[in-house]
């Protein structure tokens, strides 16, 4: 088995955020990204990339954050208690879309190595990451080229890596106060070591590569379409649910605030607006009723097709 190398990790993962600006910049053509260099008190840092108002996208945030330190946070320690004690490190690259136009989806990705050492044992380490998309208007032509960009992520790593990870996906953005999801899912895998290091850095890389092919095509086919004030009010309010999400159950989020790392960072996830509306319902049979029976619900979209 290989042994883990955290330095090639890191090269993967700034290349990879590097080349996600990039892409980004040029699909929206108005706006760059701002670069936030950070230092943590207790070990690591990272770079915090934020692109704000442009043509397409009204804020895009791509962060890089390599930190450590001598012992885990709660948010690490509490899931794997026997690794309470031990020195680690931690890397990733996280990234939130959120577009103007109600009709683009926002989009979501993250890719993270994870290390757990101490002087008299061998390290504990595994990857993680995967990438989810929550429409507010749902068309499914796009949650089939999704998923179908997420399955060839997984295929050259075995036949039942995408339906597993799919599934998984499906659990983890769930509301469970709401009794739904929080898009149309895709990719989720968490303390993945099995395969060797070698081929888990591979898989990580695959679902890395693989957000821009899935992501930008759906936005190249919806940026241009119409919308009024009603799309956009809708829009907001059901941003309101990704709030909800990443403040009350994402892990991610959890692991940022207890480590110590910079705050603006770890909230660049959420969108620039929002709002709530007690007991607001959709019209029925409107398309904003159609978001929530038809695609805020578990589905195989590529058996469908």
């Amino acid at each position: 088995m290989s042994q883990p190398d955290p330095d090639a990790v890191r090269t993967y993962l700034l290349a990879l955020q590097d080349k996600l600006c990039a892409s980004l910049e040029g699909e929206d053509g108005a706006a760059r990204f701002h670069e936030d260099a950070w230092q943590r008190a207790e070990g690591g840092g990272g770079r915090s990339r934020v692109l704000h108002r442009g043509a397409v996208f009204e804020q895009a945030g791509i962060n890089f954050s390599h930190v450590h330190g001598d012992s885990l946070p709660q948010a690490a320690s509490e899931r794997r208690p026997e690794l309470a004690g031990r020195s680690f490190q931690a890397l990733g690259v996280s990234l939130v879309i959120h577009p103007y136009n109600p009709y683009v989806p926002t989009a979501h990705a993250n890719v993270r190595f994870f290390i757990a050492e101490r002087p008299d044992a061998a390290p504990v380490w595994w990857f993680g990451g995967g990438f989810d998309l929550t429409p507010y208007y749902g068309f499914d032509a796009d949650c089939r080229h999704w998923h179908a960009t997420a399955r060839a992520a997984c295929e050259p790593f075995g036949p039942d890596v995408y339906p597993r990870y799919k599934a998984w996906c499906d659990d983890y953005f769930h509301l469970p106060h709401r009794g739904e999801q929080r898009g149309i899912g895709g990719l989720f895998f968490d303390d993945l070591g099995d395969w060797g290091f070698d081929r888990c850095f591979a898989f990580m890389q695959s679902v890395g590569d693989h957000f821009e092919p899935a992501y930008l095509p759906i936005v190249r086919h919806r940026r241009a379409t119409g919308y009024g004030e009603r799309e956009r009010q809708f829009q907001l309010y059901r941003r309101g649910r990704y709030v909800e999400f990443n403040l009350l159950f994402d892990r991610g989020t959890k692991f940022g605030i207890q480590s110590g790392g910079r705050t603006e960072s770890i909230l660049m996830s959420l969108p620039p607006l929002a709002r709530w509306e007690y007991g607001y319902q959709p019209e029925p049979g409107s398309p904003e009723a159609e978001l929530t029976t038809r695609y805020l619900t578990p589905r195989d979209w590529l058996s469908d097709a």
